[in-house]
């Protein structure tokens, strides 16, 4: 058994090598077809290109490392079936679940493995990416305008329009910007083309404006306009930085920058804040009620406490802090825990209410009704959608460990599927798991249903089709006849005219 298991574990090396970087080059290869004319237009550096190509690696490899095992599976298998191997296994009473039992530790190992790097090497790269994405975003911002866009100018209150915008030169073509710096009014200026250029010391843009019109309204005059008509009008923006500047921990992290013990942390704050938020709503309503009954400011009472913030992961919080002292140690500034929520005292809160009802019988205004009820449920929908990317952590993680055994069930069913099979199978498989939990993320941002649900429902449709196989063909004693794909239509074809 121990030749046995190293055979079987060396038929499907080479296959996962080979398909992991394979999928992870075709990713990388979009990747880099989309970003590297962005990249070189800003004028950087060889070294940040790189760097910034280099940290989209993380989040393929988390992507493509389920893939591979998949791909890995079914071309092993359906190659040692055709192979007649797994007949040759079965007849000097090897079983199934003796063949799958290596493949399984496998892709146990591999599952912890794709945890760790998911739940620590990814979002610190991802952070590591988002704060490259900011200082690269701040280095020229012709190239950060986009057409047909209303697009923010850095530094002013100029929002700028145009239809053509020309990376490379910055020239522009029908231009609208609308000028908001009045104190009295506002303007609009319409242009038939202009150009954008930098100043000497490059903190100053210049924008040029040809053969256009500006209209002013006084906010004293609402009923007049004044239009004004030009050949070439400049408008300079002052102390826009265009040097590049590497500023790491300088933008807040979200749920794809974060480990999973502080989403869990941020998890609890948000909740904090939300129940909180629930006892400032309710205890409004019972004074306004009061109000309008006329009967007066209840006595004070005893002011709901927020729910405790316990602890969360335990030992694996050092093991985090460990792994955050080794991984990029030159954005070890950004690593720290998450800016804190401001959670408002609840009994300051209720007193201000009571004091201002007591003082003045008038009901709550509508904006500090709004106020309340939009913070509420601010802070459930975060609750919702740190909780789906907690869950997706451990899902993406296990789907490594259900692909093997939906892999080896297809491979053993149709062992002379070949190259057919495995294309459409991982087609298949893929398409059905990375489409339900799409659907399954967007459901649960919504609280139509649980994050656990729509997270976890992909990988149990997934293992139960596996290990409903699994008892299929440790059933059935393996041959090489039939087994192709042509019988998988034949199957399934008899099944419809059975049912109809």
């Amino acid at each position: 058994m121990r030749l046995i298991r190293a055979h079987i574990l060396r038929s499907l090396a080479g296959p996962f090598g080979f398909a992991w970087t394979a999928l992870t080059g075709m990713l990388m290869l979009n990747q880099v077809s989309r970003r590297f004319g962005e990249l070189v237009g800003k004028g950087l550096s060889p070294r940040v290109i790189i760097e910034v190509l280099v940290l989209f690696i993380p989040f393929i490899v988390a992507l493509t490392l389920p893939m591979a095992i998949l791909v890995a599976v079914l071309y092993g298998f359906s190659q040692m079936a055709s192979d007649n191997e797994i007949t040759a296994m079965r007849a000097n009473g090897v079983s199934v679940p003796q063949m799958i039992r290596p493949v399984f530790l496998a892709g146990m190992v591999l599952s912890l493995v794709n945890f760790v790097f998911i739940d620590q090497v990814l979002p610190r790269s991802n952070l590591r990416l988002l704060n490259l994405q900011t200082d690269i975003g701040q280095k020229k911002p012709t190239f950060s305008l986009h057409e047909r866009v209303m697009n923010s100018i850095p530094g002013s209150l100029y929002f700028l329009e145009a239809t053509t915008i020309e990376p490379g030169t910055g020239r522009m073509r029908e231009v609208v910007i609308y000028d908001m710096s009045p104190p009295d009014g506002r303007r609009v200026i319409y242009a038939e083309s202009g150009a954008m250029a930098f100043e000497r010391g490059r903190k100053d843009l210049n924008i040029t404006l040809y053969q256009g019109h500006a209209h002013e309204y006084k906010t004293a005059e609402p009923g007049t306009v004044n239009v004004t008509r030009f050949r070439v009008n400049s408008i300079m923006v002052r102390d826009i930085e265009n040097a590049f500047r590497q500023n790491f921990g300088s933008v807040d992290r979200g749920d794809r920058e974060m480990t999973t013990c502080e989403m869990m942390d941020h998890v609890a704050r948000s909740r904090q804040t939300a129940a909180l938020a629930g006892a400032r709503r309710r205890a409004m309503a019972r004074t306004d009620l009061r109000v309008l009954l006329h009967l007066g400011v209840a006595p004070d009472s005893a002011a709901p406490q927020p729910p405790p913030l316990r602890a969360h992961c335990g030992a694996w919080r050092k093991f985090e802090r460990w792994m955050a002292r080794r991984l990029l140690p030159a954005n070890a500034a950004a690593q720290g825990n998450p800016p804190p929520v401001v959670v408002a005292a609840p009994a300051t809160d209720l007193a201000a209410i009571q004091a201002r009802a007591a003082s003045a019988p008038l009901v709550s205004g509508l904006s500090d009704v709004i106020s309340v009820r939009e913070e509420e449920a601010f802070a459930i929908r975060d609750v919702h959608q740190y909780e789906v990317e907690i869950h997706k952590k451990f899902t993406l993680s296990l789907a490594c460990l259900n692909f093997v055994l939906i892999g080896i069930a297809l491979a053993l069913r149709f062992p002379r599927g070949g190259v057919g099979l495995v294309i459409g199978a991982s087609l298949a498989v893929f398409a059905l798991f990375y489409v339900t939990l799409t659907a399954g993320e967007t459901l649960a941002d919504d609280g139509i249903i649980s994050a656990a649900l729509a997270m976890w429902f992909p990988n149990g449709i997934v293992l139960g089709a596996g290990l409903l196989g699994l008892l299929v063909v440790s059933r059935e004693f393996g041959s090489t006849r039939g087994g192709d794909l042509a019988d998988l239509v034949d199957l399934l074809a008899g099944r419809f005219w059975r049912r109809g």
